[in-house]
């Protein structure tokens, strides 16, 4: 195996639903004309949140907004998660938040603070896509008809890796022709306020980043393998999700986005949760750190980048889809 080479890199309907004792509960399940609503009424009601705060939030000095806490608009009763087909990923619906994009000077792989607001909720996937639903799309026709090789590890519920950019794009396209639902990649900026989930610490979980919490590398000389560096992939959900319910948005595989590569942050990137699309975009962005990275290459917001069309055992996706 080719260690990774970070050359832009820089320092039909499936509704999931539980009870309370997190058993199946049909009763609780929606149908498709009933998700739609709920989702519609959502949406209503998050525009209205939006719209009593935001005067608050604009009358904030820049640097005063820029210090303060992340603000999570959350509609209490509104759907959580849903699958559109049964091969379909699960997704979590994300609410709509405002929060402070980038890292302080002196954290290593700092990149420029900015203020970024997310109006509207959307879906992220549940968990990395894996090698089970990356088969399928090739089954149907699709994803160009690829198989990444998974060194080993397992494929079922391992997540999908040694694809490109230019491969998850593919995926994204299969999946929303089979749907007719928006699938994409996150954008940068969404990808972080899903990683961080509410907080401003350097990892959802704290400061420090466990072992236990992530699958990275967490030995100082990179020995192993071991329960702190386990020097491969582990099956999604082996680790606890974050406050959206999110897994492994930390290690495991990295995860590709939608943005150009940018070395830094500037006052082009946007400030709207959407994809930078300007800069080097010959490249793209990759978040999140893998199995291999220490825990500096793995905070919420330490960013790298590679070449569209690179395939590494490090690099994997995760899918968003608009509401």
């Amino acid at each position: 195996m080719t260690r990774r080479a970070h050359i832009f890199a820089t320092t039909a309907l499936v509704i999931v639903a539980f009870s309370a004792q997190g058993q199946n509960n049909a009763r609780l399940i929606p149908t498709m004309q009933e998700l739609e609503g709920q989702i519609a009424d959502l949406k209503s009601q998050t525009a209205s949140l939006v719209s009593s705060d935001i005067a608050r939030l604009n009358a904030l000095p820049p640097k005063e907004r820029l210090l303060a806490p992340p603000v999570v608009w959350r509609v209490p009763g509104a759907p959580t998660e849903f699958k559109d087909c049964v091969d379909c990923p699960q997704m979590v619906v994300v609410p709509a938040g405002e929060y402070t994009m980038g890292s302080p000077p002196s954290e290593q792989q700092a990149a420029a603070r900015h203020r970024v607001t997310i109006r509207s909720p959307f879906a992220v996937s549940k968990f990395e896509i894996t090698f089970d639903e990356w088969d399928a799309c090739v089954r149907a026709g699709g994803c160009g008809g690829y198989r990444p090789g998974d060194e080993g590890w397992g494929r079922l519920k391992h997540p999908v890796m040694n694809i490109s950019w230019l491969d998850a794009k593919a995926y994204v396209s299969w999946l929303s022709n089979k749907t007719s639902k928006s699938y994409r990649l996150l954008s940068e900026a969404e990808w972080e306020y899903a990683a961080r989930a509410g907080t401003t610490t350097r990892f959802s979980s704290g400061d420090i980043l466990l072992p236990s919490e992530a699958n990275f590398n967490g030995t100082t000389d990179g020995s192993g393998p071991s329960d702190m560096n386990r020097q491969k992939t582990m099956p999604i959900g082996s680790f606890p999700a974050n406050a959206f319910g999110l897994h492994d948005m930390l290690g495991n595989v990295s995860e590709w986005v939608e943005d150009c590569w940018n070395d830094d942050y500037t006052t082009e990137a946007p400030s709207d949760g959407s994809a930078w699309l300007g800069g080097n975009c010959n490249g793209s962005v990759v978040r999140g750190g893998s199995w291999e990275d220490s825990e500096v290459e793995l905070h919420s917001a330490a960013r790298t980048g590679g070449s569209k069309d690179d395939r590494f055992y490090t690099d994997g996706l995760r899918v968003a889809r608009g509401l």
